[in-house]
């Protein structure tokens, strides 16, 4: 099986193709990273793989169980079995009804499916106004810029943020946000915020050097690159980025572009 290029490296968390083809098409976001599940405190097994696999024994045996199905929703996810993930969840929310650490799994696997407004739906759900979860504000901020509704997400966004001043996760949805509404400068400012947290991932950084690069400052976006990338991967992922740009540039005009692979950064965290 060939290697992906160095680009989705840098960009899997990058709405590329949404910014440089003026419109959300199709894209998804991508998975969380796994956590200890319903409190569980244990090893994460080797590979994506296995883990669907040691998950999925424990939920076939006890599938009412809810700790089970969203352990296995979320290996599902996380191994690109995103059907599937939705399947076992909803199955999941009809067992456990009222769940809500079931129905924010539940949410999260049909954003990651696309089903948007169902994934809002239900997300507004696993918490209430009176006691609301910064995390899952966040997500659904998320899935409203999915839905290209950018000023109600930034409300979100906004609202997690009061209950977690500079959380890096949250401003990096932020800047994305404003990086999809072709708010360059404005979302350099809000990435910028989270870049210089200590708690700052390899995602703000990708994100930050994604935008840094659609303002042209290829050099400085490469270099933003290299603290999570070798020197030449991060070299290759900026050139692949400028020539991106400079083919839709070429290409305004002549028909609708086509569209690009799905590649998203919005931070869905799970803990």
């Amino acid at each position: 099986m060939r290697q992906q290029p160095p680009i989705i490296r840098l960009l899997a968390s990058a709405a590329v193709a949404a910014l440089v083809a003026a419109g959300l098409g199709g894209c998804q976001t991508v998975s969380d990273v796994t956590g200890s599940i319903g409190g569980r405190a244990e090893p994460a097994p080797a590979t994506p793989q296995r883990a669907a696999e040691v998950y999925g024994e424990r939920y076939r045996a006890n599938p009412k169980d809810a700790a089970n199905a969203v352990a296995y929703g979320q290996a599902l996810r996380v191994n690109g079995q995103r059907e599937q993930a939705v399947a076992v969840l909803e199955q999941a929310t009809l067992a456990n009804p009222g769940n809500k650490a079931v129905l924010a799994a539940y949410g999260r696997a049909l954003a990651d499916n696309g089903n948007f407004k169902l994934a809002f739906d239900v997300l507004s759900r696993a918490h209430s106004p009176d006691n609301p979860d910064w995390k899952l504000l966040s997500v659904q901020g998320t899935v409203l810029d999915q839905m290209a509704r950018h000023d109600e997400a930034r409300r979100y966004y906004e609202s997690a943020l009061k209950i977690m001043p500079g959380e890096p996760s949250v401003l990096s949805n932020l800047g994305l946000s404003y990086m999809l509404s072709k708010e360059l400068p404005k979302a350099e400012e809000v990435l910028r915020q989270a870049y210089g947290s200590q708690r700052a991932d390899a995602r703000v950084r990708q994100n930050l050097a994604l935008v840094v690069g659609l303002l042209g400052r290829f050099s400085e976006a490469e270099q933003i690159a290299r603290a999570d990338l070798p020197p030449d991967e991060a070299a290759a992922n900026v050139a692949y980025l400028k020539q991106m740009i400079q083919g839709q540039s070429q290409g305004q005009g002549k028909g609708k572009a086509r569209r690009a692979t799905p590649m998203a950064a919005l931070n869905q965290p799970d803990e």
